[in-house]
């Protein structure tokens, strides 16, 4: 008997946790007209459900009860995207020149209707291939998830202070 309110305990103590946990809302603005994103519609959704599923693993290290809301505005991601004569798909080459990955995005941070943090960014990466990345080489947005850890980490550490 017993053990049937620790179980009944732990998954209350569950689902309030989870009821707590950040919320991340992601929206792209006109998608079609981004810099740089595969032309085909199929394609061009699998990066956005990508970088969506970033940005909701990132909002895990906010603290409970946060909602963090991004627009997308623009991407062009790393490398430059090359036709491909045979074959249905073009190729991306990535040189480490002037073909970093940038972003233009605005955000929201909130708590309980409260703006702790607004903001309008530009975020490059413009040394992508000259520094350390922890994601695999056969990730296609490597690049692009490591410019957005480090613009999280800069606007929303514990320790950083707004204004």
């Amino acid at each position: 008997m017993l053990t049937r309110y620790r179980i009944l305990a732990a998954a209350v103590l569950a689902l309030a946790t989870g009821a707590a946990l950040a919320e991340v809302t992601v929206t792209y603005v006109k998608p079609e007209q981004f810099s740089d994103v595969p032309y085909g519609v199929r394609e061009r959704e699998q990066v956005m459900k990508e970088l969506t599923a970033h940005f909701t693993d990132l909002g895990k290290r906010l603290p409970a009860g946060q909602s963090l809301k991004v627009e997308v505005l623009d991407v062009d991601l790393a490398g430059w995207v090359y036709p491909r004569r045979w074959g249905p798909d073009d190729i991306r080459v990535l040189r480490g020149g002037a073909d970093w990955p940038h972003m233009h995005l605005r955000f929201t941070l909130e708590q309980d209707g409260k703006v702790l943090r607004s903001g309008d960014r530009e975020l490059a990466n413009m040394m992508y291939q000259d520094r350390m990345n922890r994601y695999p080489s056969d990730d296609t947005l490597r690049y692009e998830k490591q410019m957005l850890d480090d613009w999280f980490q800069k606007e929303f550490a514990p320790d950083h202070k707004a204004g």
